[in-house]
């Protein structure tokens, strides 16, 4: 059967070159997601300033026993410095510390972005000065000599550094060439331990092993010294994540999208080639009769048919490997170009992404083929080829059981979705439209029944004889329409869903920054953010209804005291739970955002309070103490004061700024919210805040509208990526469904030579083929449609409170306008080409 199985690929091209066609995208798209989430779990960038370090230590960004990361820097206790010192092999520990900055020339206009060091981290690159001498006391800096040249600075030159929220002098003793990027530059070591973000701790160690020395055994004794300390020790390309430390941030994000795309990938491959393969088993009905008619077993049949699917998908999973790494390296690039992920980045796509991917095509493609064999091969030798005439109406059990399974669990992620935060409530839609579009694949035949019923009415009365004669074919051969109809549902009940899942979130996220955005004014500052005593200041300006900080962070919520008694070393230890965090000024913050208390009061936030949204404080009393551990990892235990209303997901935990900006890896006020007193100009208290007479040099003033513009903007960034995934997932279900459709079309030859044998004409039987074009479409846009509604509903009701989900309606056109296009071109050009076929040339062809 093996050898008949190989002989018998040239007589079924089209359906073996369809497969082959949903087997390598399929195979493709898996093992590109796979590569970046290999990417996003290694974690991997190419170190720069600490080149000559071949070991770093820095602080671990994980949060203790889940996958979970902290989005501030994790810092080091300066003490770790001589810890390090002291063990074998370590020549120099030397500590690195970051702080943003900001080059002002001597006109005082524009400023070009760096970021300081101490010198005695020059050595870490290493740095060598090409002109001038190191910086030895306060007040004097060595440039990077790039960053030197787009300043206009020159050796002996002063310029204005914007520093840790203060602009001072500086003069410049010196030029430096090294690696990284050209936005560096050093200060004197007494310089840095003033302005640094956290006083005695620091951002890394670079360790300089003594010469002999094997780096892998100081490593393992650097890892024995700081054990059970949150802290990494790096070596390789694995030291980018103490310069970077966004690539670890950004890398779990990467794990999540690529998980979850990929996921769909994975799913939409399943289900196609289950489709296309069971349609081309379908068309050899007649051939799988004969075999056993003439005494072929059961077991031989099924071998046959798993034969010539392995040969076909090894052939194409193979091929798929070699694009299929470009592919996710090419996506990588995008994400970075969209600064979703950073550059330095490196992508990594091992055997494990191509072993997933092209192990879920063959073993999709084996499963897929030994589930359609089945009825041919358990076919009675003296009914089979009287079965091959007919089509089977009943599902079998298999398919009934997952269905219901499949049903079951997209009902339950539906009101999952319904009941949790706004802000996450698209990780269980996605999914839920994953498990919606599988259910009506499985029930497709059915589902195709009904739909022919409902639309059998309107057809008719509009096309005449065609469109009846149309009907008939769909009600005779309703496995075969099910076959084009399911891969119309899949493109269009996916493309729906997913891109109107993107706009709803996005305009919910958006919406609720609109909402609880009251200030008049928002101001930054050039070096990246202010002090927090600058906030006093500004509110006693003349024309300042109000102002407070605005210092954005996130942490976790740890789990009470009483469920850590409650645990007692069975099951799942209790972990905390992510919130958003946000420094303010108590008396200005509610003047300057729409925040609601719905207890408490805001004017009780102190050093060691909180006030948390609603969601968030459930079970907790106010007086309550809440363990919290902020976005670097430090752990608290604030009184609770207040609790806010959340705005459906979106809000955020309230603390001090003083406290929050402590713990942040700038260690600054990133923004002032100010609100004009009643009948002051925004102009003119713009002017007056950042003018020459401004409480602080280099503040810059944004007003409310051109904020909500960028953070729309952001969200636009932001959303793009997902866009590009969804469109990969889209556009290979579209190729699916061209494949379906061109696969189920052709094989109709020898009927349409029947056709124009009785009498029918070319126009008549095209005119045919348009009306069941058109069922196609419209039964696939139906059952789409009721997938993206099960999946939009709820979601919309979790993020916008209402049924209807945000976005233009012309999405909803462009998707019904080209899944029109699509089918009804593909179908009629398949068949134009199917009719050029001589009658009497068709009726002796084997196909």
């Amino acid at each position: 059967m093996i050898g008949l199985a190989l002989r018998s690929l040239k007589f079924h091209k089209g359906g073996f070159v369809a497969s082959f066609i949903a087997l390598f995208f399929g195979a493709a798209l898996v093992i590109a997601c796979g590569g970046l989430l290999e990417t996003g779990v290694r974690e991997l960038a190419a170190p720069q300033r600490l080149r000559a370090a071949p070991i770093v230590l820095t602080g671990d960004q994980g949060y203790p026993g889940s996958n979970k990361v902290f989005r501030e820097r994790v810092r080091l206790d300066a003490s770790a410095v001589s810890k390090a010192e002291a063990v074998a092999g370590v020549q120099a520990a030397v500590p690195d510390i970051s702080i943003p900055a900001v080059v002002v020339p001597a006109g005082g206009r524009g400023g070009a972005t760096a970021t300081g060091h101490g010198w005695d981290s020059a050595r870490l690159g290493p740095y060598r000065l090409v002109e001038g001498s190191a910086p030895s006391v306060a007040g004097q800096v060595a440039l990077d000599s790039r960053l030197a040249a787009r300043a206009g600075a020159k050796t002996g030159d002063r310029v204005t550094l914007g520093l840790h929220g203060t602009m001072s002098a500086y003069r410049v003793t010196g030029l430096v060439s090294g690696p990284g990027a050209a936005g560096t530059l050093f200060l004197a070591n007494t310089d840095v331990a003033r302005l640094a973000p956290q006083h005695d701790k620091v951002d890394s160690i670079g360790i300089l092993t003594r010469p002999g020395a094997d780096e892998s055994r100081v490593r393992a004794a650097l890892a024995d010294a700081f054990a059970g300390a949150p802290v990494s020790v790096l070596t390789g390309d694995e030291r980018g994540r103490a310069e970077f430390p966004d690539v670890v941030i950004h890398g779990k994000n990467l794990v999540s999208m690529s998980a979850v795309f990929g996921g769909l990938a994975a799913m939409v491959t399943v289900f196609v080639v289950a489709s296309t393969l069971g349609l081309s088993l379908q068309q050899r009905q007649r051939q799988m009769a004969l075999l056993r008619a003439i005494g072929s077993t059961p077991g031989q049949v099924r071998r046959m048919v798993l034969a010539e699917t392995f040969t076909v998908a090894v052939f194409a999973t193979a091929l798929a490997c070699v694009p299929g790494p470009h592919l996710g390296h090419w996506l990588l690039s995008r994400f970075a170009d969209a600064d979703v992920v950073p550059g330095v980045l490196i992508y990594r796509s091992g055997w494990i992404p191509m072993v997933a991917g092209a192990g879920t095509a063959l073993l999709t493609a084996l499963g897929a083929a030994w589930i359609a064999a089945r009825a041919a091969a358990r076919t009675r030798p003296t009914e089979a080829l009287a079965e091959a005439s007919l089509e089977r109406r009943r599902l079998n059990w298999i398919r009934v059981v997952v269905a219901v399974l499949c049903l079951a669990g997209g009902t339950t992620l539906s009101l999952v979705t319904m009941n949790v935060d706004g802000a996450t409530a698209g990780s269980t839609a996605t999914p839920a439209a994953m498990l919606w579009a599988a259910d009506f694949g499985l029930l497709g035949p059915t589902l195709t029944r009904l739909m022919t019923a409902l639309l059998r009415w309107p057809l008719r009365a509009v096309t005449g004889f065609s469109g009846q004669l149309a009907l008939l074919n769909a009600k005779a051969r309703a496995a075969r329409l099910a076959g084009a109809v399911m891969p119309v549902m899949l493109a269009t009940g996916m493309a729906t869903a997913l891109i109107y899942l993107q706009t709803t979130q996005n305009q919910g996220a958006q919406q609720a920054f609109e909402d609880n955005l009251r200030a008049t004014l928002v101001l930054t500052d050039a070096s990246g953010g202010v002090p927090t005593s600058l906030v006093d200041d500004i509110g006693k300006e003349p024309g300042v209804a109000a102002a407070s900080a605005y210092v954005p962070s996130s942490g976790f919520l740890e789990p009470s005291k009483a469920a850590l008694a409650a645990y007692n070393g069975k099951g799942r230890k209790p972990k905390g739970s992510p919130v958003q965090i946000t420094g303010v000024s108590p008396a200005g913050i509610e003047r300057t955002t729409a925040i609601r208390v719905a207890s408490g009061s805001l004017a009780d936030l102190g050093t060691d309070t909180v006030a948390l949204p609603e969601s968030a404080a459930g079970g907790h009393r106010i007086g309550e103490r809440i363990p919290m551990r902020m976005g670097d990892g430090t752990e608290v235990d604030p009184r609770l004061v207040a609790t806010v209303g959340d705005q459906r997901g979106y809000g955020a935990a309230l603390m001090p700024a003083s406290v929050v900006a402590a713990h942040t890896t700038d260690g600054l006020v990133p923004q002032i919210l100010v609100t004009a007193a009643s009948g002051t100009d925004a102009k003119q208290l713009s002017a007056r805040l950042t003018g020459s007479a401004a409480p602080l040099p280099g503040l810059r003033a944004v007003d409310r509208s051109a904020l909500v513009t960028a953070s729309a903007e952001q969200n636009d960034t932001q959303t793009w990526v997902a866009y590009l995934l969804v469109a990969m997932v889209v556009g290979y279900s579209v190729i699916a469904l061209v494949n379906s459709l061109v696969m189920a079309t052709g094989e109709r030859r020898r009927e349409f030579t029947l056709q124009r044998l009785v009498g029918a004409t070319r126009g008549q039987v095209m005119r045919m083929m348009t009306v069941e074009a058109l069922l196609t479409a419209l039964a696939g846009l139906g059952l789409g449609m009721l997938v993206a509604v099960a999946t939009l509903v709820p979601l919309s009701r979790a993020v916008l409170a209402r049924a209807l989900p945000a976005g233009p309606p012309s999405i909803l056109v462009v998707v019904v306008v080209a899944t029109l296009v699509l089918t009804v071109g593909t179908t009629l050009l398949t068949a134009r080409v199917a009719l050029r076929t001589r009658p009497s040339a068709a009726i002796g062809s084997r196909e």
